[in-house]
């Protein structure tokens, strides 16, 4: 039987505007999904902390198969979400939480300990 799913890589480290993610390495934010992940580059979409996420930055994790998606607001909170993407995440009945980065970031990784196929958008300072 070889019908093992990719898993999402581990968030390793993460500090004041700096992550370390398994297989990517370190970087600020992050686009993380099952199998892989990427940099994320807020002026790919326009995203500002308002209005916040958007849903053309969660198309990507919903086109790679994440059943979760754990939305990390920022240390303080200080990032969005609109109301867009959570009902485009919902439409594709998409289990979805947003938080503070540190408790994003601890229910990520735990997702990843349970075999959840789970990705997520983490921002590292604010």
């Amino acid at each position: 039987m070889h019908n093992k799913k990719p898993k999402s890589p581990r968030i390793e480290l993460s500090g004041w505007g700096k992550m370390e993610i398994e297989s990517l390495g370190r970087g600020k934010d992050f686009k993380l999904w099952p199998g892989g992940g990427r940099p994320w580059d807020w002026a790919e979409t326009g995203t500002a902390h308002s209005p916040g996420i958007q849903v053309e930055d969660v198309e990507e994790l919903v086109a790679h198969g994440c059943r979760t998606v754990i939305l990390a607001r920022g240390v303080f909170s200080r990032l969005k979400v609109t109301e867009e993407a959570l009902a485009y995440l919902q439409s594709h009945d998409i289990e979805t939480v947003a938080t503070d980065t540190k408790r994003a970031i601890q229910m990520y990784n735990d997702c990843i300990d349970r075999g959840v196929p789970v990705g997520g958008l983490f921002h590292s300072t604010c």
